[in-house]
């Protein structure tokens, strides 16, 4: 029996298709928050807010600078309403069900929503 998440084993293409099909099903998705609010990662290019499906898979993110971090439930419409819109206004992008040493696919807010 393999200990490593099913998740871990894909692409950032197979993560990003795998979690938006999750949280359109459950209607809830996961960031990381601390005392401070949502986590937020910067990319090469980007500044964004991650999201996983799991909570199980934000807590593998939650390492080192992190580790304090907890996992936050948002429901979809929650998200939707509420964080995309200021997202959007903000320039931040969403970035899909990052896993250790792998970034995850980065997307618009907008492109996110039509996705769900």
């Amino acid at each position: 029996m393999s200990s490593i998440h099913p998740m871990l084993e894909k692409n950032t293409f197979q993560r990003l298709e795998a979690s938006l099909a999750s949280i359109k099903e459950q209607k809830k998705l996961f960031i990381l928050t601390d005392e401070h609010g949502c986590v937020m990662l910067t990319t090469d290019e980007d500044d964004g807010v991650p999201v996983w499906p799991e909570a199980e898979l934000a807590l593998l993110w939650a390492t080192d600078d992190w580790s304090h971090c907890e996992a936050m439930a948002l429901t979809t419409d929650e998200f939707l309403t509420k964080w995309v819109p200021g997202m959007s206004q903000d320039n931040l992008m969403v970035i899909v069900c990052p896993v250790p040493e792998e970034e995850g696919e980065v997307i618009t807010p907008q492109e996110f929503a039509q996705s769900l």
